[in-house]
Parts: C-alpha cells; sequence; structure tokens
C-alpha cells in the first residue's frame, strides 16, 4: 500500500507530473459544501481555495498550502451516491475514454476543459464504479503525500477482481499482482514496478446500498484520535479500527454518507 506517483514533500518542492495512470487526485461531490469543508478541515486540517467551476461550485483542500483534495457542490436534482472519486492521470484525455468506452466502460462527464488548469472526464468501469481521469496542463494534482491529512492509497471494492482488473489493465496499462489466498480476493495494480493501487473482491459481501465502488485511504497520525474527532464532528464508524500489513485501519463515512478509510502507518 505505497505509491510509485512522485509528489511534493512538506518542504514545499514543486510537484513532478503524475505518469500516466498514477492516481492523482481525489474529489468528492456533496449537497452541502459548506459543512463538508467544516468536517474535512476540522478533522485533517485542510484549508480551502475556489478551483475550477466547470462542474459547479467547487474548492481544492490545502494542507500547509499544498493541494491534496477537490470538494464540489451537487446540482440539487442529481440524487448520485455521495462518495470520493480517485482521478487517474492520464497524457490524452479523449484518447483515454475512448478506450475506457471501447473496453465495456463508460464516460458520463467530459471530456471537458476545467478552465486553464486542465482537461478531464469522468467514467466508471464495466462493473458501474466511478472513476475520473485527468490531463493536466497546468494542475498536476495532489502535491503532497506520506503525512497525515493526504490521500494514501486508493482501492476498489467490487464482485470479483479479476475481470475488472482486465478492464483497468487495458485501459491504464497496469501490471497486476494477485494475492494467493482460497478466502481473499485480492489485485494490487502496479506501475513502472510499483504499486498504485488495489481492487478487493467482496462477493456477496460488498454492500448493496453502494454497489462497487472505489474508496480512498486518508493517511492520519493517530486512528483512535481521528475517530474520535470523526464521531464528534457528525462522521460515523462502519468498521473499527484493526491492524493489517501496511498499518492500523477504520473504515468510516463522513455526516452526507462519504465512505473513506483512515490509515495509521506502522512506524
Amino acid at each position: 500500500m505505497t505509491d510509485a506517483r512522485e509528489f511534493a514533500g512538506p518542504n514545499g518542492a514543486t510537484p513532478a507530473r503524475h505518469a500516466p495512470g498514477t492516481p492523482c487526485w481525489v474529489s468528492l461531490m456533496v449537497h452541502g459544501p459548506t459543512a463538508t469543508q467544516e468536517f474535512y478541515g476540522t478533522l485533517f486540517g485542510w484549508e480551502f481555495q475556489p478551483g475550477p467551476q466547470q462542474l459547479g461550485p467547487y474548492v481544492r483542500a490545502l494542507l500547509d498550502g499544498h493541494e491534496v483534495a477537490g470538494i464540489g457542490q451537487l446540482p440539487p436534482d442529481r440524487h448520485l451516491p455521495i462518495a470520493w472519486t480517485p482521478y487517474f492521470a492520464s497524457e490524452n484525455v479523449d484518447r483515454t475514454a475512448e478506450t475506457v468506452r471501447s473496453c465495456g466502460g463508460t464516460i458520463g462527464v467530459g471530456p471537458l476543459d476545467a478552465a486553464d488548469a486542465g482537461r478531464l472526464a469522468i467514467g466508471s468501469d464495466p462493473s458501474g464504479a466511478v472513476f475520473g481521469i485527468w490531463q493536466a496542463p497546468a494542475h498536476l494534482g495532489t502535491a503532497v503525500s506520506g503525512v497525515a491529512g493526504t490521500p494514501a492509497w486508493n482501492e476498489l471494492l467490487t464482485f470479483e477482481s479479476a475481470s475488472v482488473a482486465k478492464f483497468y489493465r487495458s485501459v491504464f496499462g497496469y501490471q497486476e499482482e494477485p494475492v494467493v489466498s482460497a478466502d481473499f480476493d485480492y489485485v494490487t495494480l502496479h506501475l513502472g514496478g510499483g504499486p498504485v493501487a488495489g481492487i478487493r473482491g467482496l462477493g456477496q459481501a460488498l454492500p448493496r446500498d453502494r454497489g462497487p465502488h472505489w474508496m480512498t485511504y486518508f493517511q492520519v497520525a493517530d486512528v483512535a484520535d481521528a475517530l474520535d474527532h470523526l464521531v464528534h464532528l457528525g462522521g460515523h464508524v462502519l468498521e473499527p479500527a484493526h491492524d493489517t500489513a501496511h498499518g492500523r485501519v477504520a473504515v468510516v463515512a463522513d455526516p452526507e454518507g462519504a465512505r473513506f478509510a483512515l490509515l495509521q502507518r506502522q512506524r
């Protein structure tokens, strides 16, 4: 559960361009952006500044001046699942969108320009999980990683990993590394020799009210402390903190129901 992309550190180094296929941004569309900003601002220490408005009101979240995520407002008449959406880097969004369609996925938004920041599309894989594609002439994406309050990992929760892994391999050129286990269906997606995302097959244990979906892990310094803050702020604990090979993890939801995970790295 590491990230092979290059990023800016806390010292403010200039962020490098993300290699095609690497997760480069996460974005959340909600009905109440003001309350959502207060929730995540308090939980992760984020501040906010205006971003591109092509899809409606939108802000970028900053941690110590570095961009880490985006929050936008859903149109009042759109009753879509509230969920964090990962964006994957592309050198040509239009060409990647065509590949998505030819491989059995769909494109629901775009491709379109986000002012002068870049070009985007939002699509879904054949199982229905939503993801974004980002082409970055100006806004390179998440500019800091490896510290509390930043995205640490993206994981697709779906029915089974094999067929959907083939889709992502065809679209983004990933190499797959399955976890060999009789009772654990998991594939790690690799680029350039390093892991960039994961696919977990849950079978009938997949939440019926969500269907297949991507989930973002955010790094925290102390997961127990973060859970206390989250509950006080109106969030919900879906899976209590538990130890994994990559650290201590808890699955939670914000007040509007967006699911995400908290990750306390092993020391």
